[in-house]
């Protein structure tokens, strides 16, 4: 059984096309949504979940299980300044993002590690040895 995305919290509006449009000069400060993509693997003895999300740091996640509900959300806030002749100009660049999966229960909560490498947030989570698929079972006659 694989996690479900149970949730996405997006909050999109009209100024999300307006900001984010040619109209400003630096686009790649443009005010937007961000979801970052995610994998979602299964094997016999965990799932991986892998969340794309380059150019941050590990320190910029926060990853909690509550209920089997594992929730992977990320709040940064950059800022940079320019001062040329006698205009100062100020942006700001805000990025925040939650998902959240809900977990089966045959996963074993207490081993779930995570790893932020090369812009992939990997977090492994395995399963119940109950769970395991240990292949066809052969039964007896009598």
């Amino acid at each position: 059984m694989f996690p479900k995305l149970k949730n996405a919290t997006l909050h999109p509006g009209w100024t999300d096309d307006y900001f984010s449009g040619s109209l400003w000069a630096d686009d790649k400060y443009s005010v937007g949504v961000y979801i970052p993509a995610v994998n979602v693997k299964e094997d016999e003895n965990k799932f991986d979940i892998e969340v794309a999300a380059p150019g941050m740091e590990k320190k910029d996640f926060k990853i909690e299980l509550n209920h089997n509900v594992l929730t992977i959300s990320s709040e940064n806030m950059n800022k940079k300044e320019d001062d040329t002749e006698k205009i100062t100009r100020r942006e700001f660049c805000y990025s925040s993002f939650t998902r959240s999966f809900t977990l089966p229960n045959s996963v074993k909560d207490d081993g779930i590690k995570a790893s932020y490498v090369n812009g992939i947030l990997d977090i492994s989570i395995p399963k119940k040895e109950e769970a395991k698929d240990k292949g066809p079972k052969r039964i007896a006659i009598a």
